[in-house]
């Protein structure tokens, strides 16, 4: 029984985590949205660019020993650069590609009702006391088809909550944390491991211009984070969100029908979607395992595969997807699965319109060399402070879990981070792949209690079913626990992880040295 001492610490401890809301809410709501903010920046990258080169800044590169001077973008060379590379800025900016095309395969996927079904089919399979955990699990598994995550689990939680009896508003804590806070971790790979690489290599290149960060960079590492995530996020919420909510007294949503049992075709169009998958996974190894395989090197090395993952993502998705939209009659002719094609990539529209502006600034950053001037001498203050290591990797996680409470997008806050401080990072001996890793933790972490978070209204409004008064205040006093957990015991199972040396992923090493 809660005693009238715990009673009132609640309300106290909401008065303290909304009013924390109010503040980030105010500083965030006086940011420019992403895409000004990129026209911003590389508005500033043309102005440095000439104080720079005015004052003949300049550094020696670590690794060739040449002298790397400040470029005026704002000379007739520079302007000539920058509209003559335009287009192929745009054309070549390496998460565009990836992301659309690993999109047509999810999309088909989510739409035909095939991402959807499956998460309901694994939430409803599982006992009652492991229900929770499971709502973690999926949610942690659900970042490879994130609106469904948002827009099926987080509402499904709250009603198998409270048709359990239990406090519906804990269950939907439970399936926020997962999709959310989870979001760096799978088990698959997933369109933001392409996506994220893809941003690193420029970046890494601004030091080593022969370095390539394979979409696997982190594969092992967010692969095991998985358990770690749904371990923690199932212990706060049975420890501190639902004993602080205190029992459901009421049943008016447990009849809550939107989330029901299976219909016999979903069921069959899941048995469906399941073959193909293994169909899939079949042919993919019978293209890499045997000797002389197509996705396989002359040398027998597996670069072709790890150069083909985005396209096997694709067809992952696509044809499981397809097989479920023909069985449970989602799909009725090729026309249909176009239009769903279509309706994806419609959705892209804000971030190509995104990616265009963020191509420029990064191009725009590579030619001033502005990205390893300071990515020089930024090592060198850290080096002369003394700070590296544990608490240098500490301090850059936690940079990105605030940066992360005001610019909610992973990719376009790597954008901006990747070119300043993974070139500084490599130069203290630390790999792009572990950087990258570290950004992940801190990212994913906060997540769950920045209002910039696109989908943070829809999950209000989906507690508001169930709970009238709910606002701001109570999603974010449930949340906050969650993400202090998972940023502590992230970042302590990463620094153990690279502790003991164990690689991040295929080919990812932990550290770099020039010309290593």
């Amino acid at each position: 029984m809660e005693t009238p001492a715990s009673a009132a610490a609640a309300p106290r401890r909401a008065g303290i985590a909304t009013r924390l809301l109010d503040a980030i809410e105010r500083v965030g709501n006086r940011l420019p949205d992403p895409l000004t903010l990129f026209v911003l920046l590389g508005a500033a990258v043309l102005l440095v660019s000439w104080l720079a080169a005015r004052a003949e800044i300049s550094v020696v590169h670590p690794g060739t020993g040449e002298t790397v001077a400040a470029v005026n973008l704002l000379s007739a060379a520079g302007i000539r650069r920058i509209a003559t590379g335009l287009v192929d800025n745009f054309a070549a900016f390496p998460p565009l590609g990836t992301v659309l095309v690993a999109m047509i395969g999810i999309g088909v996927a989510e739409r035909s009702g095939l991402i959807a079904s499956a998460l309901r089919a694994l939430v409803a399979a599982v006992p009652a006391r492991l229900l929770a955990a499971t709502l973690v699990f999926a949610g942690v598994m659900s970042s490879m088809a994130a609106d469904a995550g948002y827009v099926v689990l987080t509402p499904l939680g709250a009603v198998l909550f409270a048709g359990t009896g239990r406090h519906p508003i804990a269950g939907l804590a439970a399936a926020f944390a997962g999709v959310s806070g989870g979001f760096g971790a799978n088990l698959l790979l997933t369109s933001l491991d392409p996506l994220l690489a893809g941003l690193t290599q420029p970046a890494a290149q601004l030091v080593d211009p022969g370095y390539v960060v394979q979409p696997t960079a982190n594969y092992y590492f967010m692969a095991a984070s998985v358990a770690l995530v749904t371990a923690v996020g199932t212990f706060v919420n049975a420890r501190f969100v639902e004993p602080r909510l205190g029992p459901w007294r009421s049943d008016a949503a447990a009849g809550d029908g939107a989330f029901g049992a299976l219909a016999p075709v979903e069921r069959r169009g899941l048995v469906a979607a399941a073959i193909a998958f293994l169909a899939v996974a079949i042919a993919t190894l019978a293209l890499v395992l045997p000797a002389g395989a197509p996705l396989r090197a002359e040398d027998g090395s597996l670069a072709p595969f790890y150069e083909s993952l985005v396209a096997l993502i694709f067809v992952a998705f696509l044809v499981p997807g397809l097989a479920y939209g023909l069985v449970a009659r989602r799909i009725r002719s090729d026309r249909e699965a176009v239009a769903m094609i279509g309706e994806t990539l419609a959705t892209m529209g804000p971030y190509v319109a995104l990616a265009f502006v963020a191509a420029q600034f990064v191009a725009w950053f590579g030619w001033s060399n502005l990205g390893l001037i300071l990515a020089v001498k930024g090592a060198s203050v850290l080096q002369s402070l003394g700070l590296n290591g544990v608490p240098l990797l500490l301090g850059f996680i936690a940079v990105s879990a605030f940066l992360n409470l005001f610019i909610g997008s992973a990719s376009a806050k790597w954008a901006i981070m990747a070119p300043v401080f993974v070139p500084m990072l490599m130069l203290m001996g630390h790999s792009p792949e572990l950087v990258q890793a570290a950004y992940r933790v801190g990212d994913s972490s906060t997540n769950i209690v920045t209002p910039l978070l696109p989908y943070f209204p829809i999950v209000i409004a989906f507690a508001r079913r169930h709970d009238p008064q709910a606002g701001i205040g109570t999603l974010i006093s449930a949340m906050l626990p969650y993400s202090v957990a998972f940023l502590i015991a992230w970042s302590a199972f990463f620094l153990i992880w690279i502790g003991i040396g164990l690689p991040l992923g295929p080919d990812a090493p932990l550290t770099w040295q020039p010309g290593g």
